[in-house]
């Protein structure tokens, strides 16, 4: 578990540099945007033809799935974007968003793995309740300490969006998880070393960020 962590809390400070970069230029936020959706197009395209091949879907069901991971992608490649571009200039809230994001993950996983107990639910053995609560205290502890640097916002505000993001967030690495045990594979790929592939990194970036954005945008 030790080894797990170090990885994960190494490859989050990493994701987190990226994105402060995205701030400098938008050259840089395109680019990182480009690899993100490249990469992860194709971890999705492995796992849709893996679970083609397990439970022999039509090649209709398979351009669905294809369809649908695509549109997944471009979504949250269009919510960052514009909304970074275009619409605001608080980048130290888009910055508590992902943070957000990341502490569900760590969280996450060291309730889940300390505590154990009851399964979350069928779609993925390996999340426990006890894991979805810690995913909430590591969230709620990087807001009480966001609070002390912004007090730009409401604290009722700062509750809904990190409970909201919080909680797609842990959707998000749901869906990968569901993908990943019909595909019948661990891990999504190998370019993140002792880690996995960038879906199994960004799960819960990808659906927690860009709602956790639309959500602030509907209750600031």
């Amino acid at each position: 578990m030790k080894k797990v962590l170090l990885y994960r809390i190494l490859t989050s400070i990493v994701l987190f540099l990226s994105v402060y970069i995205m701030f400098i230029d938008s050259f840089f936020l395109r680019l990182f945007l480009f690899i993100i959706f490249v990469v992860s197009y194709y971890e999705f395209y492995k796992l849709i033809y893996l679970i083609k091949k397990n439970l022999k879907l039509s090649y209709l069901n398979f351009i669905i799935y294809n369809i649908i991971s695509f549109s997944y992608l471009l979504f949250f490649s269009l919510i960052v974007y514009i909304y970074l571009i275009q619409i605001t200039s608080d980048q130290a809230l888009i910055l508590f968003i992902l943070l957000t994001c990341i502490l569900t993950d760590i969280g996450g996983m060291i309730f889940g793995k300390l505590i154990g107990g009851k399964k979350l639910t069928k779609i993925s053995p390996n999340k426990t309740i006890s894991g979805s609560i810690g995913a909430l205290i590591f969230s709620f502890v990087g807001m009480l300490i966001y609070i002390n640097f912004n007090k730009n916002y409401s604290l009722l505000t700062l509750i809904i969006l990190v409970s909201t993001t919080c909680s797609f967030s842990q959707i998000g690495d749901l869906i990968i998880s569901y993908l990943k045990r019909k595909a019948k594979v661990k891990d999504t790929g190998k370019i993140l070393p002792g880690h996995g592939g960038l879906l199994d990194r960004i799960d819960g970036i990808l659906l927690g960020l860009p709602l956790g954005i639309i959500i602030f945008s509907l209750i600031k």
